[in-house]
């Protein structure tokens, strides 16, 4: 054999060699050993816009006995109280301001000329906070998503990367679906009862459901408006179906909302065309709160118009933010940030139309966002009522309906953990 011959045979013997190593990482990262796997899967459905309160308007039967069953208390959401960035909060337990997802709509410094919306799904944007789905695959269990944000999204990895879910390209739900509106509620539930139907080797261990009919209606007509009231039996009744599709399997749900939502009306309106001229300026995202970034030499301006008293609002540079908001350290956040009193907004200029609705984003500690929260299943314990708590102890529970690690999130399992049970209950 010549010695160009001997040179080639190695190198193919070498190819070989990697290429199977990377089979058998793959392999790994895919295969969900049997003794690393929880007793019962673990559902995580966020129903979106959810206050609480809706439980008492009597149309929520099956809700209202899980609470009942299980465990229950008032959760306080992230700020801002939006749906992007609180959604990541409850699967990662990082705050917006530390995971990156800091609105619905942002900038980003590294990025001149590009804005994230709720359709962006470049991992750049996602890629500061581990979320529950990951670390469970890294642990080697196996995951799947209908339509949770984020969770289309190839974490770790980059844009160009894509698919295979695993290292270095970035890892996805085992099984995950890219949000449509047109996929039916009942569609949705009927796809995680056939995942929860497989044999035991691919059968999901962690699931996330996604609901957006609430929020929707929510904002067309408002929380109070007895329009609401199909909405929220609907989305009651599909976990009723799921309840029942089940059929006796255990199972621990988890239902959360990102945030509640606040009556809002174009009579309670800023317009901050009237504060300024429009040319000094230009606004990110507005609503329950502006995100501003003055014209090039106009920050006096700006400043001048915007850092005094005003009636039912606050501005502020980012880095005067007060603390409690934990908020205006990332650079996505932007320069100047105006936040409405609740049932406010704050908008670069007025509606032409008259409206009336609802809206979130106000401060997570006014009453109107709280969250919603119940835990059921055999790992919790039955009629636990707790103190309010914040929504970063979501992830920590998670990990431990899972057997995985936390790492190191902005919450602890702590006002949580008296609704798990114990070995000794």
């Amino acid at each position: 054999m010549s010695c160009c011959s001997a040179s080639m045979s190695d190198r193919l013997a070498a190819a070989a060699r990697s290429a199977l190593a990377a089979l058998l990482l793959l392999a790994a990262l895919l295969a969900a050993p049997a003794a690393a796997r929880p007793g019962a899967p673990t559902i995580l459905i966020s129903i979106d816009g959810f206050h609480p309160d809706y439980l008492a308007r009597g149309v929520t039967p099956n809700l209202a006995r899980l609470a009942a069953t299980g465990a229950t208390g008032p959760m306080r959401p992230s700020f801002p109280t939006k749906t992007f960035p609180n959604h990541w909060t409850l699967v990662t337990g990082i705050r917006p301001d530390r995971h990156g997802i800091v609105a619905n709509r942002m900038e980003d410094p590294a990025r001149p000329g590009e804005v994230f919306t709720m359709a962006s799904d470049d991992p750049f944007w996602w890629n500061a906070a581990e979320p529950i789905w990951v670390t469970a695959e890294k642990a080697g269990l196996r995951t799947a998503t209908m339509f949770w944000p984020g969770s289309a999204v190839a974490w770790g990895g980059t844009k160009s990367m894509g698919w295979p879910p695993a290292y270095p390209g970035g890892v996805r739900p085992r099984d995950w679906q890219a949000f449509s509106m047109d996929v039916t509620g009942l569609q949705r539930v009927e796809t995680v009862l056939d995942w929860l139907r497989r044999p035991a080797a691919i059968r999901p261990d962690f699931i996330a459901l996604y609901f957006d009919l609430v929020d929707t209606v929510g904002h067309a007509w408002g929380p109070g408006s007895p329009r609401l009231n199909p909405a929220l039996s609907e989305v009651d009744q599909l976990i009723g179906i799921l309840l029942r599709g089940l059929d006796g399997r255990p199972v621990n749900l988890v239902i959360v909302s990102d945030h509640g939502m606040a009556a809002s009306s174009s009579d309670r309106i800023l317009a901050l065309d009237r504060l300024l001229d429009p040319a000094d300026f230009r606004t990110i995202d507005a609503g329950a709160f502006a995100t501003i970034v003055a014209s090039p030499g106009r920050e006096a301006a700006v400043e001048a118009a915007l850092l005094r008293p005003h009636d039912h609002m606050q501005c502020w540079r980012k880095a005067e933010i007060p603390a409690r908001f934990a908020y205006g350290r990332h650079p996505r956040v932007a320069p100047y940030f105006c936040l409405a009193e609740t049932g406010w907004l704050v908008l670069r200029s007025a509606p032409t139309e008259p409206r009336a609705g609802g809206d979130h984003g106000y401060d997570h500690e006014a009453p109107e966002m709280t969250a919603l929260f119940i835990a059921n299943g055999p790992a919790i314990r039955a009629g636990v009522s707790l103190p309010a708590f914040d929504n970063v102890a979501v992830q920590p529970l998670l990990a431990a309906l899972l057997g995985v690690p936390a790492g190191a999130t902005d919450g602890s399992l702590a006002p949580l953990a008296p609704a798990l049970r114990t070995p000794g209950d």
